[in-house]
Formats: structure tokens, sequence, C-alpha cells
């Protein structure tokens, strides 16, 4: 279940800090700290996503 849940992360760390930089780009913050901030959070809570969607897709199988 690791090696699956540290497949998805590369992708959905990519996705959530990528959306968190458009938010933080449309509302306005554009200097460099919002965005560093936003990618960071996007890649922090890409962990316990990946890992419960590793889950489900695990138990389902």
């Amino acid at each position: 279940m690791l090696r699956l849940a540290s497949i998805l992360y590369s992708l959905i760390s990519t996705s959530l800090a990528g959306s968190f930089i458009v938010v933080a780009l449309v509302t306005g913050y554009t200097t460099l700290m919002p965005i560093i901030y936003a990618a960071a959070a996007g890649f922090v809570l890409a962990l316990p996503v990946s890992w419960a969607v590793s889950k489900q897709l695990y138990d389902d199988s």
C-alpha cells in the first residue's frame, strides 16, 4: 500500500499545489511568499489525501 500511496502522492501533490497557486494568484497574492505557502500547503495536504485514496483503492481490490 505504501508504494501505491507514493505513486498517488506524486500525482495528487502536484495537482493540489498547482490549484492552490492558481487560487493565490487569482485572489491577488502575486508576491513570492504567498505562492510558496500555497505550494507548500498543497504538498502537505496531499500526504493524508494520497494515503486515504490508496487505502480506499487497496481495500476495494
